[in-house]
């Protein structure tokens, strides 16, 4: 079963670009990227990737992510 945990500060983010998590993307209370892995992130940009030649950037403070952990 998966649960998921809201990313929201700079270090949610760095731990889970560090364990390649993936994360499933929120935007208006519709998902809108799932199985995203972060690649870097800024104060204002969240960049993820879903296939390999699939780059995606969202609007951090328009976005809700959330960590994808398996129990």
């Amino acid at each position: 079963m998966a649960s998921n945990q809201r990313l929201v500060t700079n270090v949610d983010f760095q731990e889970a670009m560090d364990r390649q998590a993936p994360v499933r993307i929120f935007k208006d209370d519709h998902i809108v990227d799932t199985n995203a892995i972060i690649l870097r992130f800024s104060e204002k940009t969240i960049v993820v990737q879903t296939r390999v030649s699939d780059l995606t950037y969202y609007d951090r403070d328009a976005c809700e992510f959330f960590e994808m952990k398996r129990k």
